[in-house]
């Protein structure tokens, strides 16, 4: 996870006053003060792998695309065939730039046959909201919806059992990456089965101004059950030993889908798109380089930034890292030439001078509850 200080005054969401009485460490991160820990990032990553944590993702951005020229304009802007949603289904996507590069991953939500909600990166609600109202075909109607929605996430193998009992609406049958309306504690709620943890569990889009109620709520009735506020630091590390791409570590314009592994959610079958003409020029020439998974050989800690070395050359830096409490060693991200993306092929982390031994390892790191996005 990458910090990214602010040249302004940093923005707050709506749980802010919440996460400060708690005792969390805030810190800057993408525009926004958010709480990185309560009680210790390992500790709070133990606990949605053996329970389940409270994340607040406010800081998140929402658009929402209607009219009927939604589905055109939401085909052309992202890389996955939207037609292929039902109503009430979720689907992982990116907007690319004419030059293939990534400028958003974002999840999109089929809300009506003429109605759609993107979830975007915070660093890039700015930039985002820019790129799609600049390319939306006409016949759409765009609104940036992400102030009066709050968006926080109930992760864990004991998830679906406290949603469930708060919910006006039988969650155990919601698939994966489905995701239904209804009330929550008597909020109203779009109730996702989605994350970004490896973990079964839910993202609750509410009313910013019901934000607090929820949240407290969803502590008292989970507390008994392990329950527990988690920050930035254990998203980040429950999401690195699942390999989920962060943008601006390890995805962002200079990069294609093809070279990190995400050519599963670009289709070009389903017709023109911005980025296409570039990515199939790329897939059919071949990648030169790819995002791969790394595990420590010994006990040393990856972080971002980092030099990959090769016979003691350099041939790449690591995007993401860190210690892998589920994993147990240290665990990284990184982009080595394709002649080195095998697993179980040696690459060294230059960490402060020295060469410390590494090798690719198979992705997932940890063990996953839920499917791969």
């Amino acid at each position: 996870m990458t910090l990214i200080p602010s040249a302004g005054a940093l923005k707050r969401t709506p749980l802010h006053d919440v996460h400060v009485k708690a005792g969390a460490k805030m810190v800057p991160f993408g525009g926004w003060e958010m709480p990185v820990q309560y009680t210790g990032i390992i500790e709070e990553h133990r606990a949605v792998r053996g329970a389940m944590g409270l994340f607040d993702i406010s800081h998140m951005g929402e658009f929402e695309v209607s009219g009927a020229g939604a589905l055109a304009a939401v085909q052309r802007l992202t890389t996955n065939d939207a037609s292929t949603l039902a109503v009430g289904q979720v689907q992982y996507s990116l907007l690319c730039t004419v030059e293939g590069g990534i400028v958003d991953d974002l999840t999109l939500y089929r809300l009506a046959d003429d109605r759609f909600m993107l979830t975007v990166n915070a660093s890039n609600i700015a930039k985002d909201w820019q790129w799609v109202t600049t390319h939306a075909s006409s016949g759409a109607q765009v609104r940036d919806v992400s102030d009066e929605t709050a968006l926080v996430a109930v992760q864990g193998p004991k998830a679906e059992a406290l949603v469930g009992r708060l919910a006006s609406v039988d969650v155990t049958g919601l698939a994966y990456y489905h995701f239904a309306e209804g009330d929550v504690a008597g909020v109203p709620t779009l109730i996702s089965r989605t994350g970004y943890t490896g973990e079964d569990g839910f993202e609750l889009y509410i009313p910013a101004g019901r934000a607090e109620s929820l949240w407290q709520t969803l502590l008292d009735a989970g507390r008994a059950d392990g329950l527990v506020p988690v920050g930035l630091g254990a998203r980040d590390t429950l999401r690195l030993e699942m390999k989920f791409a962060l943008y601006g570590n390890d995805i962002d314009e200079t990069t294609s889908p093809l070279e990190a592994g995400l050519g599963w959610i670009v289709k070009p079958g389903k017709g023109d798109f911005i980025g296409r003409d570039a990515i199939e020029t790329l897939r059919a020439r071949g990648v030169s380089k790819k995002l791969v998974g790394l595990e420590m050989v010994e006990r040393a800690v990856p972080r971002h930034g980092y030099r990959l070395l090769h016979e003691g050359q350099p041939v790449g830096t690591v995007t993401s890292g860190s210690y892998g409490p589920s994993v147990g060693r240290g665990i990284a991200m990184g982009y080595v030439p394709a002649s080195l993306a095998a697993v179980g092929a040696a690459v060294d982390v230059e960490i402060r001078g020295r060469a410390e031994p590494a090798r690719v390892a198979r992705t997932p790191f940890s063990p996953s509850h839920t499917k791969q996005r």
